[in-house]
């Protein structure tokens, strides 16, 4: 019966954004004309002046490096002590050792091979080539095809940050039961032969998704939808923890995960209004849009806590509020804020339908990766089809709600791509590891927990 009723609620949701919403949007976010204006005739157009040449600007500079600070901050601490309180307390330090050591492995691959590949000099819309390798001619000047006011190394430095979180949320799929060596392989795999070609894809310079038009203002194909994507591969490939339906697995620590919650929701205003990569008004807007679909999810999922659970509870009002962060990460600088009210009450019902429905579908994704950041970036991006306005932000386009339901085919095309794309690219890498190294450790090591077994320490004496 409860299924049936969540059921039931979801298309209530969906039947209000699909037929209520434009109304309450467009009267918001249209560009409003005058009511009455004179004629006036077309001067001639004037001879094309000569492009200006980049120039850094101070302000722009120092918001991209806090903004870089920022979405570090989102994986350490943030992330860790959100995926550290869920695990159980014989495993808090593996897991926060996961988050932990991708920020130094993944800085390495991005200085070395990384930033080339994804934003270098294009190869068939495919990936960058190998100009960059090494930050070879990364260095104080701007780059206009980037960001033309600050300098390239400052461009660099804020997508490695996104190089570093994106592999940081799939360890909360296999939490709890991976090898610390297999671990390592795989990242550094997933990183060069998913993330940076995808990250082309979207942002890179002559990327085909990015000339077939499709809009990823901050990350929602390439950060959540690909980390969510292959959390789900990796759940079944890697197999269920010992014990998992048939004894209690609660979080250890669920002040920690309310903390690092609150540290992801600080955290994504440089992921989202970063991505605007100027101090100026489109940050602003993704700002604010950022926050207040953030604050509607907490109260969705909430809401559904307190119908289909009997009570509000403090760790769905902090799994609302990260859903809701990944749900308007996609569409933070095409949207406004009445839009952003509608992403973030869908993200919150949609990722708490999913997760409630992964015990019945029977996968072990430890810390419901693919139900938040799976089907929260999935949702952001088809909403951004819907909601995108170029009122917002005129290098964008118009959504459906806004008279081009094209866009909502272009984000369907790339969402599609991207699911399987990353899923398909994953089950190769995980198995030639589990071919050379195997994935999981031993029965007798996953009972007696990852801090002793992988790393001989203790979090509580």
């Amino acid at each position: 019966m409860q299924i049936k009723k969540m059921y039931r609620l979801s298309l209530l949701v969906l039947w209000i954004i699909l037929t209520l919403v434009p109304v309450l949007s467009h009267a918001q976010e249209s560009p409003q004309a005058p009511a009455s204006a004179p004629a006036v005739t077309a001067p001639a157009a004037p001879t094309a002046a000569p492009a200006p040449q980049p120039k850094i600007d101070k302000g722009d500079t120092a918001w991209m490096l806090t903004s870089s600070a920022l979405v570090l901050m989102m994986t350490i601490p943030g992330l860790f002590l959100f995926y550290g309180g869920l695990v159980r307390r014989k495993n808090v330090l593996g897991t926060i050792m996961h988050s932990f050591i991708i920020v130094a492995v993944i800085t390495i691959q991005w200085a070395l091979w990384g930033y080339t590949l994804a934003f270098g000099p294009d190869v068939g819309g495919i990936v960058g080539n190998l100009t960059w390798f090494g930050l070879n001619g990364v260095g104080a000047e701007p780059n206009a095809d980037y960001a033309a006011t600050i300098p390239h190394s400052a461009f660099m430095i804020y997508q490695m940050m996104f190089a570093i979180i994106t592999p940081a949320l799939i360890t909360g799929a296999f939490a709890e039961r991976v090898k610390f060596s297999s671990f390592l392989v795989f990242i550094v795999l997933w990183a060069t032969f998913i993330y940076d070609p995808l990250a082309h894809w979207v942002w890179g310079v002559k990327g085909w998704m990015r000339e077939m038009g499709a809009l990823d203002f901050a990350g929602g194909t390439v950060v959540h939808i690909s980390s969510g994507a292959s959390a789900l591969v990796a759940a079944m490939m890697f197999g269920r923890r010992i014990g998992y339906g048939q004894e209690a697995m609660p979080p250890h620590n669920l002040p920690f995960s309310v903390i690092g919650a609150g540290l992801l929701w600080v955290g994504w205003f440089g992921f989202n209004a970063g991505s605007a990569f100027a101090a100026d008004g489109l940050a602003t807007s993704a700002f604010v849009a950022t926050h207040i679909a953030t604050a509607a999810a907490a109260l969705a999922w909430m809401a559904m806590d307190w119908i289909f659970r009997g009570k509000p509870t403090v760790l769905g009002a902090a799994s609302g509020a990260v859903a809701g962060l990944v749900a308007i990460t996609p569409g933070s600088g095409f949207v406004g804020p009445m839009s952003a009210i509608w992403i973030g009450i869908g993200g919150g019902v949609l990722c708490s339908i999913a997760c409630s429905w992964k015990p019945r579908l029977g996968y072990d994704d430890s810390l419901d990766v693919v139900g938040v950041h799976g089907v929260g970036g999935t949702w952001g991006a088809l909403a951004t089809g819907l909601f995108a306005s170029k009122a917002i932000n005129a290098a964008g386009n118009d959504g459906l709600f806004f008279g081009n339901p094209g866009q909502l085919w272009i984000q369907l095309v790339t969402v599609a791509a991207t699911w399987i794309f990353a899923a398909v690219g994953t089950i190769i890498l995980l198995a030639i590891v589990k071919s050379i190294m195997g994935l999981r450790v031993a029965d007798d090591e996953e009972r007696m927990g990852l801090d002793l077994s992988q790393h001989n320490e203790r979090a509580y004496e």
